[in-house]
């Protein structure tokens, strides 16, 4: 698990994002894998800063964001099911850092995802 600080006092949510990326000349994947898709909580004040956010942490990174699918906010998931406890300690973990976790990483091999 990894995250990045954010500055901007101002937010307000965490929301849920699953990204799938390609590969960089110097991202941190294996070797052998054409991409991977990283579940991440993200701070902001909509799920449209959230997305940008995060996508602006993993360019960072070396890694290439290809597609981008949110699950809502905390409140919004809550009412569509059970949150793990485990998850809400990673959402507020988030909320209270301001930033971008990436609590799971699932490397995608073949040609699934095109560098």
């Amino acid at each position: 698990m990894t995250y990045c600080e954010i500055d901007d006092p101002l937010v307000s949510d965490v929301f849920t994002l699953l990204v799938v990326v390609g590969r960089g000349p110097s991202d941190d994947l294996p070797s052998d894998a054409t991409g991977a898709e990283l579940l991440c909580y993200a701070t902001g004040n909509d799920e449209a800063e959230a997305v940008r956010e995060t996508v602006n942490v993993l360019r960072a990174a070396d890694l290439r964001p290809l597609d981008v699918t949110g699950y809502g906010s905390l409140a919004e998931r809550e009412t569509e099911g059970e949150v793990s406890d485990e998850e809400r300690d990673l959402i507020e973990r988030c909320r209270r850092e301001n930033a971008v976790i990436v609590a799971e990483f699932t490397p995608i091999y073949g040609e699934r995802v095109i560098h």
